[in-house]
């Protein structure tokens, strides 16, 4: 039981780390500050509204999960 437990976390805290380095590098890449993106505020505050950043990781997502749906059938 606890090898199983113990294995989940592993697995979990591996998938973390690889989904922070994907974040990473999206960002890096210039993700945040495609077109659709609005950004707006005044001299001490700011607003980020990322909505085709949003757009385009939706539709990526959409097309990983409908792959992998078709792989395992």
């Amino acid at each position: 039981m606890l090898q199983q437990v113990g294995k989940l976390v592993a697995l979990s805290g591996l998938a973390i780390a690889a989904f922070g380095g994907l974040l990473y590098l999206l960002g890096r890449l210039g993700a945040g500050r495609l077109p659709g993106d609005v950004s707006f505020g005044g001299k001490n505050w700011r607003v980020y509204i990322p909505l085709g950043t949003c757009i385009v990781l939706s539709a990526a997502l959409s097309l990983v999960l409908y792959l992998l749906h078709r792989l395992r059938r």
